[in-house]
C-alpha cells in the first residue's frame, strides 16, 4: 500500500503565493517515493506522481488517500447508467487506478491520514529553509532541487526497513500502454468534416485503412501527460495532435429535455483556464 496527497503552503515564504507539494509515500518504509510542486492540488498532480510512482516501482495493490473532489466523486448527481451499475464512474485519476487493477482506500477524517501529515511536516520544516538559502522562490526551482539529492537524502535519513523483505509491487506488462492509460480522457462525436473538436481544440483525423470518414462516430480522446493527444475508435489509434497545454477536466452536466433528472448524463469536458493560471500550468507541465 502506497499513500499520496497534496499540502497546499507559503512553501517560498510570505512574500509569494502559496503552492502545492505533491507526494507519495510507501507504507511498509516510509520512503518518499516521488513528490513534485505543482500551483495546486489538481488531477495533473495525482497523475504525474501515479506514472512516475508505477514507471520505477511497479504497480502498488492499493492507495490510501483523501476524499479531494480530484479522487473522489463527492457529487450526488447519479446517471442512469451509474444506477443500473450501483455505482458512480470514479475520477480521472480513479479511471486510471481502475485500469491498473489499484484499489483506492478512503481516509474518514483528517486524523486517519495522520501519516501523511506528519511526512508534510517534516518536508516544510527542512525544505522551507533550505529554499531560503538557495533562493529558490519558483515552482521550476524547487523542482530541480528535488531532484538533484534531496529525495534521496531525506529517504536515507527517514526511511525504515520494511517488516516484511517480500516486495509486492506488481510488475508492469509489457502490454500494458502506461501513456494512454495515465491520461486524462474524453468521449466525443466526430463531427461531419471529420474533425473532433474539444473547446477551441480541432483535431483532424486522416482517412484509415478501415474506412474514410469517421463521421458521428464515438471516440476517446486522450491527452497524454506531455500535452499530446491521441484519438480512438474501437480501441485503434486513428490520430494525433502536438502538445497543448494541461488542464483540469471539468464534470459537465449534459440535460435532455425529455428525461428526469435522475437519467442525466455527465461527461468529462475539457477547458481551457484563465491566462494567468494557464501560464502558470504550462511551466510546472512534466
Amino acid at each position: 500500500m502506497v499513500l499520496w496527497d497534496g499540502s497546499p503552503h507559503l512553501w517560498f515564504g510570505p512574500e509569494h503565493p502559496p503552492c502545492c507539494l505533491m507526494a507519495v509515500m510507501d507504507d511498509a518504509s516510509g520512503k518518499l517515493l516521488s513528490a513534485q510542486f505543482f500551483p495546486f492540488e489538481g488531477t495533473v498532480g495525482y497523475l504525474w506522481l501515479l506514472k512516475q510512482m508505477v514507471k520505477r516501482y511497479g504497480i502498488p495493490l492499493s492507495i490510501y488517500q483523501d476524499r479531494h473532489g480530484t479522487l473522489h466523486r463527492n457529487d450526488d448527481h447519479w446517471s442512469l447508467q451509474e444506477q443500473l451499475a450501483g455505482r458512480q464512474d470514479p475520477t480521472q485519476v480513479g479511471l486510471a487506478l481502475e485500469s491498473l487493477g489499484i484499489r483506492p482506500i478512503f481516509a474518514l477524517s483528517p486524523q486517519a491520514k495522520g501519516r501523511m501529515e506528519r511526512l508534510f511536516g517534516i518536508l516544510q520544516d527542512r525544505l522551507i529553509p533550505e529554499f531560503r538559502l538557495a533562493g529558490i522562490t519558483t515552482l521550476p526551482e524547487a523542482n530541480a532541487f528535488l531532484k538533484a539529492g534531496f529525495i534521496k537524502r531525506f529517504n536515507w535519513r527517514f526511511a525504515v526497513p520494511p517488516k516484511a523483505s517480500e516486495k509486492a509491487w506488481r510488475k508492469v506488462s509489457k502490454e500494458l500502454d502506461l501513456d494512454r492509460i495515465i491520461s486524462f480522457r474524453y468521449r466525443s462525436v466526430v463531427g461531419n468534416d471529420n474533425v473532433v473538436r474539444l473547446g477551441g481544440l480541432m483535431i483532424d483525423i486522416p482517412p484509415g485503412p478501415q474506412r474514410r470518414s469517421y463521421a458521428k462516430q464515438k471516440v476517446e480522446v486522450r491527452q497524454l501527460l506531455d500535452g499530446s493527444w491521441r484519438l480512438y475508435w474501437k480501441d485503434q489509434l486513428i490520430a494525433k495532435h502536438p502538445s497543448t497545454s494541461l488542464h483540469e477536466p471539468l464534470k459537465a452536466l449534459r440535460r435532455r429535455k425529455d428525461r428526469a433528472k435522475a437519467t442525466t448524463d455527465y461527461t468529462w469536458v475539457y477547458m481551457a483556464s484563465a491566462p494567468p493560471f494557464e501560464d502558470r500550468l504550462r511551466s510546472v507541465s512534466p
